[in-house]
């Protein structure tokens, strides 16, 4: 540390969380995500940076508890039948990946001159993929709960497992490694195996009742120790049989997923879980030697292309072939999973204490490491900017053609799929366009005809008979939308009444703006009447609600036309009154 005090611990908090909280933002900003913005602040007051803090690895092992914690969220979201449903993906596909990277990537360490043992301990330490990052990216895209997100954690939770055996062969390769026998090595696994064992007896038969006991104290930090001492005990648990610690948690919050206390654990979790995990990527930047990078720029940069490399065309062969996805499933996989991972430092760590690898090798090694971690957060946004439109399936939808009707109905989701319901019910002569082919056919399913179009484009517009139609509702779900397409009705199409669907208050206003004669706020009617049946609870009269109620749209509709009238609307905000009080309030 820079200094020797009593407030040196302080400071260095103080310091920690400063720069994650000026870096952080900052790169969200302009798109680069928070991972970056972690490992940049670390790399910064790092001791390659400012020199504020000279050994990153001592935070780095405290910050792991951030990934541990992570995993026990995850496993929260995990119940078994979901896990269970996933071990074709745990043991089939990420096992054949985990195999292949482990028989291929050693091969960049040989082909650079290095003896075998090293090149194997390095190869295989770039196969474990960073679970912190990977999780953060995909929390971050939504895609965790997603089908494609979780078969990725499949394979995830399969490289952490590996890190067992991958430790007992380094303690094989290691001088004198041969001498340990088969049996130790079944004592060891017996044991791994054991540990997780005792684990899942624990989960199911005392963690609930424990927690039921403590619930009835009362006392809520007692509950916020309770939660964190499960996930801490679980790890360290199986840390002692030989596993990793992540493991650990991953399986106690599986084993609480199903719990009636599993929100109340998350709630407590998270807090920890988030600053935890900030933490492990800013030690993570402090880490990178700048040093051995300077000293070593040509070995490093073409370490890092080739094991990236390599370990890419592995993924995106195992996912085509094994999982038989899609190419952009599977490029977005490979983007993501290219990297080495915090495992990796474990097992250089290993290695340099059994002596395979030297200090400098070792350097080497975990300066490729997080290199390849600062580049995913890179190579994901130049993904996402590269990667062609989707290409949508019109397999079986028909566009509209000379189409007559009294109503045109744009957009079929959950609004518009109640609009029309009246419609039908008086046997009005309605057409309806929407652009999502899904959306089409599974309405077909139900009974309703509903043409493949796109309601920005004049073109369809008359060909679904909206030269014609006395009425055009526009139900679309975006809003820059509806007001494209009630803008372009309302000038090719004078005659229609155009009636549109309104996000809020604000995008009322923009659709009176461009001549709309009927709009509705999707949420307005509904919440209004959610809130009668509130006072309908606590017992007030129907007849006082229902005047509490057209009360309240009266003044509402007074409002709107003093704002269309006299433009008072301001940025995000708008003025909600009674006859008591007027407050203001956000949109």
């Amino acid at each position: 540390m820079a200094a020797e005090s009593a407030g040196v611990d302080l400071v260095s908090v103080v310091t920690l969380l400063g720069a994650a909280v000026v870096a952080v933002p900052v790169f969200k900003r302009i798109g680069l995500g928070s991972v970056l913005g972690y490992l940049a602040a670390g790399l910064v007051i790092g001791p390659f940076g400012l020199r504020l803090f000279s050994d990153p690895m001592a935070i780095l092992h405290v910050a792991e508890l951030g990934v541990v914690m992570f995993l026990f969220v995850i496993g929260l979201e995990m119940e078994p039948s979901k896990l269970w449903a996933m071990r074709r993906d745990i043991f089939g596909i990420g096992l054949m990946q985990v195999v292949l990277c482990i028989a291929l990537l050693p091969l960049v360490g040989v082909a650079l001159g290095y003896p075998y043992a090293g090149s194997l301990i390095a190869g295989a330490g770039f196969t474990l993929t960073s679970t912190a990052i990977v999780m953060q990216m995909l929390q971050e895209r939504g895609d965790i709960s997603a089908p494609k997100g979780q078969r990725i954690v499949s394979i995830l939770l399969l490289e952490d497992l590996a890190i067992v055996p991958l430790l007992a062969l380094v303690a094989f390769l290691a001088p004198g490694g041969e001498d340990v026998t088969l049996v130790d090595r079944v004592i060891g696994i017996g044991i791994g195996l054991g540990a997780i064992a005792a684990l899942v007896v624990a989960g199911m038969y005392l963690l609930n009742p424990m927690f039921r006991l403590l619930a009835a104290s009362r006392a809520r930090e007692v509950m916020t120790a309770a939660a964190l001492l499960v996930v801490l005990g679980s790890a360290l648990w199986l840390q002692l049989g030989g596993l990793s610690t992540a493991m650990g948690a991953f399986l106690a919050g599986v084993l609480l997923s199903e719990s009636s206390f599993r929100h109340q654990l998350e709630a407590d979790v998270e807090p920890f879980r988030g600053i935890l995990l900030g933490l492990f990527f800013v030690a993570v930047g402090m880490a990178l030697d700048l040093k051995v990078i300077a000293g070593n720029w040509q070995l490093v940069a073409v370490s890092v292309v080739a094991l990236m490399v390599l370990k890419a065309a592995i993924i995106y062969v195992v996912a085509r072939w094994k999982s038989k996805v899609g190419r952009a499933e599977a490029l977005e996989r490979t983007v993501l999973m290219a990297q080495g991972g915090e495992f990796a430092f474990v097992l250089y760590s290993s290695a340099l204490t059994f002596g395979l690898l030297g200090p400098r090798e070792t350097a080497l090694l975990n300066a490729i490491v997080i290199i390849s971690m600062a580049l995913t957060p890179l190579m994901l946004i130049l993904h996402d900017r590269l990667k062609p439109a989707a290409l949508v399936s019109t397999e079986g939808v028909e566009a509209p053609d000379g189409l007559s009707g009294q109503v045109l109905i744009i957009g079929f989701g959950r609004f518009g799929q109640i609009a029309c319901q009246p419609l039908l019910a008086r046997k009005c002569q309605i057409n309806i366009i929407d652009d999502d082919p899904e959306m089409i056919r599974a309405a077909e399913t139900f009974g309703f005809k509903v043409w493949f179009g796109d309601g920005t484009r004049l073109d369809i517009l008359k060909a679904a008979g909206a030269e014609t139609a006395r009425a055009v509702l526009i139900a679309t779900d975006k809003q820059e939308v509806t007001t494209r397409i009630a803008k372009l009705v309302k000038h090719e199409f004078p005659n229609a009444v155009v009636l549109a669907r309104a996000w809020d208050r604000a995008h009322v206003l923009e659709l009176i703006k461009e001549g709309v004669d009927h709009h509705m706020r999707e949420v307005f009617h509904s919440a209004l009447a959610l809130g009668g049946e509130a006072l309908e609870v606590l017992g007030v009269d129907p007849d006082e609600i229902e005047e509490v109620a057209e009360g309240i749209r009266r003044r509402d509709a007074e409002r709107l036309a003093l704002q269309t009238a006299g433009d008072i609307y301001s940025g995000r905000s708008l003025i909600i009154g009674n006859a008591e009080h007027t407050v203001q309030t956000a949109s």
